[in-house]
């Protein structure tokens, strides 16, 4: 689509458009624009740092307002630009917020290749202004090389906060105000895959910020049990409210810790909190989450036996489809020459990445003294552990951003990408959830 052209939904209020800005501050001209229908999704080195780089790059066609479909961001540029974005962890940067300020929304890293034609953003945020931001100031938090700085926000909206570029380093917006914020929220479920009958699950009360549900995703990657997203429309139906407390029920009754919370944003926090719902029989039920002092319901949720189906609990992996077809899972030859790719870092990255125990280290150093194979014989013990989910794609999901650029490669190339990048096409709302900010499903074209 290109920038002139407006989307099919255009005569709609600004209220009903997915994403869009509502108008403040003559923040937004006549210019404007949506991509989604073609974005492309990279995985390459980032060559002044030598750090791997993952996020998003678009080629702007010219002058106008433009929003990114996936995350919500809003760039208003001057002439034609590449701009590349990811999102970031705050926890990342918490000492550089001191109260009485707090996270106002996703944090970014934006990069273009002509800074002085990206003039402004526009940060997608979770709260609830009522009364139009009364009793609210908004500022950005701007991290650069010499340290960071609270700078001024241009203006802001129900939906966004608009900041003048002065350059391009990690920024997000940050919230002052004198009455209790109130956040959209979201609950996000994850079921426990182990060889046990009974089920657990972990229960996370966020506020509906991509930073930090990005930062649960990860938190759960990472867990040293293995976990399957339940897919439940994760939208609150209420308001969360900072300091208010909110109860989770089970009908019929479950094993619930802890069975009340007080809400608070963790954006911040390095440890995500959740709730741990247990129940001995595997069976519907329905999970509730209340706030206390209205009784009034806030999220609820039916479960049943076919939304973890696809996962076969007695064999820890997911199932494959009856004719047989599914990625094949890695062969010691490729194993090996991962082991040839690690670096000097790869005890700690067997611990973060692989969910391996320091003992489990200890234990191969002592049957085998050269190295590569010390690395072989972890790569090995955690493909068994996958069983038939021992792939490429796995490993690549879980080493992260651990990689060099040339094992990056290897194992893109494995998976059956191009070199540097792949193409993602879809229809530009079909799939993507306004409320989440995140798309439902992909379909990939080589």
């Amino acid at each position: 689509m290109s920038r002139k052209q407006r989307p099919r939904d255009a005569e709609r209020s600004p209220e009903s458009r997915p994403g869009q800005l509502l108008p403040s501050a003559g923040s937004l001209g006549d210019r404007w624009g949506y991509w989604g229908g073609s974005l492309e999704v990279l995985v390459r080195i980032a060559k002044d740092t030598g750090v791997d780089y993952r996020g998003y790059w678009v080629q702007l066609e010219g002058e106008g307002t433009y929003q990114c479909s996936v995350t919500g961001l809003i760039f208003e540029v001057t002439s034609s630009v590449k701009i590349t974005y990811s999102l970031l962890s705050w926890s990342k940067y918490a000492k550089l917020v001191a109260k009485p300020w707090i996270v106002g929304g996703p944090l970014f890293d934006v990069r273009c290749d002509s800074a002085p034609a990206l003039t402004s953003l526009q940060f997608p945020h979770s709260l609830c202004l009522a009364e139009h931001g009364a009793g609210m100031a908004f500022k950005v938090l701007h991290v650069t090389g010499g340290g960071a700085a609270m700078e001024p926000s241009a203006a802001f909206s129900a939906s966004h906060v608009r900041w003048v570029v002065s350059s391009l380093s990690p920024v997000g917006p940050l919230l002052q105000s004198l009455e209790p914020v109130r956040y959209h929220g979201a609950v996000i479920l994850y079921k426990a895959v182990d060889e046990h009958p009974s089920l657990s699950f972990r229960v996370y009360v966020a506020t509906n910020n991509d930073s930090f549900i990005k930062d649960i995703t990860k938190a759960v990657k990472h867990s040293n049990k293995k976990f399957v997203k339940i897919d439940k429309p994760p939208v609150c139906l209420k308001l969360l409210q900072n300091g208010k407390r909110y109860r989770l029920v089970c009908e019929p009754e479950a094993e619930i810790t802890p069975e009340e919370i007080e809400f608070v944003d963790g954006s911040l926090l390095k440890l995500k909190s959740y709730i741990e719902v247990y129940l001995e029989k595997p069976d519907e039920f329905t999970l509730t989450l209340v706030e206390l002092d209205s009784d009034e319901t806030v999220w609820k949720a039916k479960l049943r036996e076919r939304d973890w189906i696809h996962y076969d609990q007695n064999k820890n992996e997911q199932k494959r489809s009856t004719d047989g077809l599914g990625p094949p899972v890695l062969t010691d030859q490729q194993l090996l020459a991962v082991a040839k790719q690690l670096g000097r870092q790869w005890r700690e990255i067997a611990i973060e990445c692989l969910e391996m125990e320091m003992k489990d280290i200890e234990d191969i150093k002592a049957m085998e003294e050269e190295v590569n194979m010390q690395k072989f014989l972890v790569l090995s013990r955690w493909r068994d552990r996958q069983q038939s989910s021992g792939t490429a794609a796995a490993l690549q999901r879980s080493l992260g951003d651990k990689v060099s650029y040339e094992l990056e490669q290897m194992l893109q190339e494995w998976i059956g990408l191009e070199k540097t990048s792949k193409i993602i096409k879809s229809n530009p709302w079909a799939n993507f959830n306004p409320f989440t900010r995140s798309w439902l499903t992909f379909e990939i074209t080589k």
